[in-house]
């Protein structure tokens, strides 16, 4: 191989990469320039040393190709494009390709946690059976609006997020098998519908919905969520749809289920925040609410409305 030719043929490449390199700052197109300069240039760099060891080619071009790499990685570390578009374009173009799932959960689990709850009203005996004896109505009261206060603001928001963040995991993990979805959703909403009818037969079901609508409205439904696209995940390889095998089905939908549960761990890391520190707060009750129910209406139109637009195929295309 002539050595002096092939420097002369690929010598700009090499300069336009060392000069791209010394930039500190890219713009997206310049990056993807530099990340194909340098796959060129490290291909040249294994063609030099196998055919034409020549010493300070080689160091050059060693060294060339090491700068090469190092900008490259710390364009990777320190670019947000990556987060930037999960949360402006993957995640609620997920949130909305299963919306179906999810609001249906929301809506049944609601109307089923208020059934209980006139039904418990009718039939006070539930209310016996379910806590061993008829609760002290003042104790029970107390005890309810305690809970929120009764630790730190910030060793209870921990313990909220990570509690719940489990229970929408495993909604999620379990979807594929349908029934154990079920069974997580029925479980928190009978816990919940008993405290509330509890509250009511006491005579405090507005102290109920003050101290569970703050975070409640955000919290709940990042659960309905997690129940919804793990069911949406089970269903998957039950009916594949014609276009693809249930394998493809399953794995496809599994996807979408990973980018959902990463937006969760946010989406109830904000509802933490809200019950640690709103929810138990002095503020005026009509305040706390306004500010939880605000919150829930921006999320519903993140995940219907700008997920509708992301959700559309010119919006991937360009990405």
């Amino acid at each position: 191989m002539d050595l002096d030719a092939y420097v002369a043929e690929h010598g700009g490449e090499w300069r336009r990469l060392e000069v791209l390199v010394g930039r500190r700052k890219l713009n997206p197109a310049e990056v993807d320039e530099m990340v194909l300069l340098y796959q060129r240039a490290a291909t040249h760099l294994s063609i030099v040393r196998s055919r034409t060891p020549d010493a300070v080619v080689l160091a050059d071009l060693s060294r060339l190709v090491l700068a090469g790499r190092a900008a490259i990685n710390r364009s990777e570390r320190m670019s947000w494009r990556p987060v930037a578009a999960f949360f402006a374009v993957r995640l609620p173009a997920a949130l909305y390709r299963t919306r179906w799932w999810w609001l249906t959960v929301m809506v049944v689990m609601v109307g089923a946690a208020w059934g209980l709850i006139e039904y418990v009203q009718r039939y006070p005996a539930v209310l016996e059976a379910w806590f061993g004896a008829h609760p002290d109505e003042a104790l029970l009261v107390e005890n309810f609006v305690g809970y929120y206060s009764e630790y730190r603001a910030a060793t209870f928001f921990s313990a909220v997020w990570v509690n719940n963040a489990m229970l929408a995991a495993q909604c999620l993990a379990s979807g594929v098998l349908i029934l154990p979805v079920f069974y997580l959703l029925a479980t928190n909403l009978i816990s919940i519908a008993m405290m509330g009818a509890a509250m009511f037969d006491a005579g405090a079901g507005d102290v109920y919905l003050t101290y569970i609508a703050p975070h409640g409205f955000l919290e709940l439904t990042a659960i309905f969520i997690g129940g919804g696209v793990g069911l949406r995940i089970g269903w998957s390889w039950i009916a594949p749809g014609p276009l693809m095998t249930r394998r493809e089905s399953l794995v496809h939908w599994a996807r979408e289920g990973m980018i959902v549960a990463v937006g969760l761990v946010f989406i109830l890391l904000v509802s933490g925040v809200l019950e640690a520190y709103v929810t138990p707060s002095p503020l005026p009750a009509a305040l706390r609410v306004g500010f939880g129910g605000l919150l829930w209406l921006l999320f519903l139109g993140y995940a219907l409305l700008w997920g509708r637009r992301q959700s559309r195929p010119e919006a991937f295309s360009s990405r």
